[in-house]
Parts: C-alpha cells; sequence; structure tokens
C-alpha cells in the first residue's frame, strides 16, 4: 500500500474527518507530514504558537494543563485515530494545553496554512468539519453532564469503559486472552479524566482490582472483565 493510501486510510479513522468522502480525503492526506515523536516527549506547550494538527498513527500522547501552584491536570488521552490540535486548522491562537506522548509515536502533521488553504479551496469540506467538530462539543457536552450526576465509582467505571473501546480498536487482546485489554494510564490521569480526586480513584480501582476485574501496574492497567465495569456505571 502506497503512503497517500495509508494516509487516507488514517483520515478516515477521524471522527473530525469521517464524514468526507474518498476524494477529498486524498486531498486531506496530500498535505499530510508524517512525525515521530520518542516516548514522553512534548509535542508543544500550552502557550505555543497554534500553527500544526496531528493525527495519532500509532502510540499515545496526553493533554495537560498546569496550574499556577504547579499542579498538572489531565484533560484527555489519544490514541491511534485520534485527532489533536485541531484549532490551528481555523486560527492561530495559542496552544489552549500541553500535549505529550506517553510512548512512541507516530503521527502525521497537517499545517494550519495547509488546511485553510483546503478548506477555501473546497468549501464541502468546511462543511462537513463543522458538522463533525459540532458532534464533537455535543459528545463533550453530554460527557460533562453525565459527570455531574454520577458517583466517583460510575464516573471512573465509565473513563475505563472509554479508554477500553478504544484500546480495542488498537489491539484485541493481551497474551493472546481475547478478554483482558491493556491501558497505558496512570491513576492520576484517570482520576482527572473523571473528574475525581486521585484517593477517590485510588480506592475503587482497589475494589475493581480486588473484584478480579482489573489488574494494575506502573502505569497501566489491565482489564480483565470489560463488561463487569458497567455494573458500576449508573
Amino acid at each position: 500500500m502506497s503512503t497517500a493510501e495509508d494516509a487516507v486510510r488514517l483520515l478516515a479513522r477521524v471522527p473530525v474527518f469521517e464524514t468526507l468522502g474518498s476524494d477529498d480525503l486524498a486531498r486531506v492526506a496530500a498535505v499530510a507530514v508524517p512525525r515521530r515523536f520518542a516516548a514522553n516527549q512534548i509535542i508543544f506547550r500550552e502557550g505555543d504558537a497554534s500553527d500544526t494538527c496531528y493525527i495519532v498513527r500509532s502510540g499515545h500522547a496526553r493533554a495537560v494543563r498546569e496550574h499556577a501552584d504547579g499542579r498538572t491536570i489531565t484533560l484527555a488521552h489519544f490514541g491511534p485515530g485520534d485527532f489533536f490540535g485541531e484549532l490551528a486548522m481555523f486560527d492561530s491562537e495559542r496552544r489552549s494545553a500541553t500535549l505529550e506522548s506517553l510512548d512512541a509515536l507516530e503521527a502525521v502533521a497537517i499545517t494550519g496554512d495547509d488546511m485553510r488553504r483546503l478548506l477555501r479551496e473546497h468549501p464541502d469540506i468546511s462543511m462537513k468539519l463543522v458538522m463533525a467538530l459540532g458532534r464533537r462539543l455535543r459528545e463533550a457536552n453530554e460527557r460533562l453532564s453525565r459527570q455531574s450526576f454520577q458517583t466517583v465509582q460510575s464516573r471512573v467505571a465509565t473513563v475505563l469503559s472509554q479508554l477500553v473501546s478504544r484500546a480495542r480498536d488498537e489491539a484485541p487482546s493481551v497474551n493472546g486472552n481475547e478478554d483482558d485489554i491493556l491501558l497505558v494510564i496512570t491513576q492520576s490521569d484517570i482520576a482527572q479524566l473523571a473528574g475525581s480526586s486521585r484517593e477517590s480513584a485510588s480506592r475503587f480501582l482497589a475494589v475493581l482490582e480486588r473484584a478480579g476485574v482489573i489488574t494494575q501496574g506502573r502505569g497501566k492497567i489491565t482489564v480483565h472483565d470489560p463488561s463487569a465495569l458497567q455494573r458500576y456505571v449508573y
């Protein structure tokens, strides 16, 4: 398969581009540039100029924000097929968060100038992107609404379930076990994604571990019984 065909297949997996037809995807792929990052490498920092968006081919990254008191809050995790830095497509505002790789990361990069040129030349792409971004915003609002009414246990279980769904698309099993799903994430990141304290999330993760639902390791969690997580979501 050619590099161009590979880029088209990758773009088709990205929610922002999933509504585009093959011709439109080919136009976007033509300006996409391969990029590689080592584990724990800063891709861009909060406050940097916003001039490039990225699509993950393999590996994982996270978005974080730093408070003046030194605390760091994880906003989101990204894996294969995910898209970040997309606001660079529309303006040149400063980055709103820091992006760092969690392991070796391969991505394709599209500069804001290239993307804006495509949008000017092909207005139909603009409409499709606006619709896809609107859907992402609605999903984010729904997630925030659910978190407002869920308990800590329910929020943590929901985050784990979402991470499991994403991980299944990346690698179906761990050590040949179709039920085991490996998540590359820390307790602290899970807590922040769930909108809870680390202590509260840690206590619930310990409950799940005693129940045999998960096994915890350094910077990773193996989910043995994904369906059991739904018993804690309400």
